[in-house]
């Protein structure tokens, strides 16, 4: 389990931020501009500490994807946190780049872990098939995809993946990683802008997961393959050459859920087990 040391205190963190100028949340060697860097500079400025102290998050969005409700947790000496907290907020703002907020400080309960404690995941695609383009006020956050879209044919699909599989067709493998997730909800609407939200919520989500399965849907609604070919991927179980890995700026983290308080600890010790389906051989 994730343990706050004698001495610190465990601090909850809601943040945004644009994803255009980042090369993600995680830090990175090379001094590219991340998420986790801006912040974790701008507390150590803020609480003048001669060290930096690290954050967790909740899910480590890659280069040019977006956050409305990211979570993440960062650990603070328990006097820093008595002299700093009624001012922090503040200050941070002050200190960080207009393309990242944080929005609440709060003292996290006992068990809070902003990655493992974590239940669910909920992002955001967003994409137009507007003949004449994306709105350019909107360009950084929609897709433009210039094949006519049926959304009715895009949501049948999207529902066809809804349950728990292994996604390993939709993912970048990674090594001693399980590729099993359990996706709870997958939809597709157009609003009144014309704009098309492609949204799913999952317990977690591998690499390149979510931008997969988007790019399938695509193929779908703009006629080029059959509502059954996204489920038809998944149950092939291998990286299909025609799905597509869509760009990184429609996709934006909306929204990270939590279980009550005292489930907290109990769902890090579910989190931390690796998952099997059944007659699966997978870590």
């Amino acid at each position: 389990m994730s343990e706050v040391q004698p001495g610190f205190v465990r601090i909850r963190l809601d943040l945004s931020y644009d994803g255009t100028g980042f090369h993600g949340w995680a830090k990175q060697a090379g001094g590219r501009r991340t998420v986790q860097g801006e912040v974790e500079d701008a507390l150590r400025t803020v609480t003048r500490s001669p060290e930096t102290f690290e954050l967790t998050v909740a899910g480590r969005t890659d280069a040019g994807v977006h956050a409305r409700g990211q979570v993440a947790h960062v650990d603070l000496p328990r006097e820093v946190w008595a002299e700093q907290s009624g001012k922090l907020l503040k200050r941070l703002a002050g200190r960080l780049p207009r393309d990242v907020r944080v929005w609440a400080l709060r003292e996290a309960p006992s068990g809070f872990d902003a990655r493992f404690a974590a239940i669910w995941r909920r992002y955001v695609y967003r994409v137009t098939d507007n003949p004449g383009g994306v709105d350019p006020l909107l360009r950084g956050h929609v897709l433009w995809h210039d094949w006519p879209l049926d959304v009715a044919v895009m949501d049948a699909a999207a529902k066809s993946l809804i349950g728990e599989h292994d996604f390993a067709a939709y993912a970048k493998k990674r090594e001693g990683a399980t590729t099993i997730r359990e996706i709870l909800d997958f939809g597709v609407t157009r609003g009144a802008d014309g704009i098309i939200e492609i949204e799913v919520r999952a317990d977690a989500f591998c690499h390149n997961q979510v931008r997969s399965m988007v790019g399938a849907l695509l193929f779908v609604g703009d006629g080029h393959r059959g509502v059954e070919w996204p489920r038809k991927v998944l149950d092939a179980g291998v990286r299909d050459s025609a799905v597509h890995v869509v760009r990184p700026h429609g996709l934006t983290l909306e929204e990270v859920g939590y279980p009550a308080d005292e489930l907290l600890l109990e769902r890090q010790r579910q989190a931390r087990n690796r998952r099997t389906l059944p007659g699966a051989d997978c870590r």
